[in-house]
């Protein structure tokens, strides 16, 4: 959904699909962080220890890259009904969209 709102504002975005960080495919991170020049990585859950941290170690390791992190950031969680949720933590379509949309421009 976000991609698709940042390509209606004239931004490409390659979306990858990590469906487990370990093994992580190492070979698609570099492949997409070479072909576009930035990383992003959204989680539904603590940016810390999570998903992003681990594409930083591939990243740092053989393709350094400019990457952003996007998920809930280090405070104490709560719980409510699953949209309502993503909405205030900005992991909806148009939170990710304008978190993108803030860090790029």
């Amino acid at each position: 959904e976000a991609a698709d709102m940042l390509l209606r504002d004239g931004i490409s975005a390659e979306i990858i699909n990590i469906h487990t960080i370990k093994p992580i495919d190492k070979d698609i991170i570099i492949e997409s962080a070479k072909k576009t020049g930035r990383v992003v990585t959204v989680e539904e859950h603590s940016v810390i220890g999570g998903l992003g941290d681990a594409v930083s170690d591939v990243l740092v390791s053989y393709h350094p890259t400019v990457q952003t992190k996007i998920g809930i950031n280090d405070e104490f969680g709560h719980s409510g009904p699953a949209l309502e949720l993503l909405s205030e933590f900005r992991l909806d379509g148009e939170g990710i969209c304008a978190t993108i949309k803030e860090i790029f421009a």
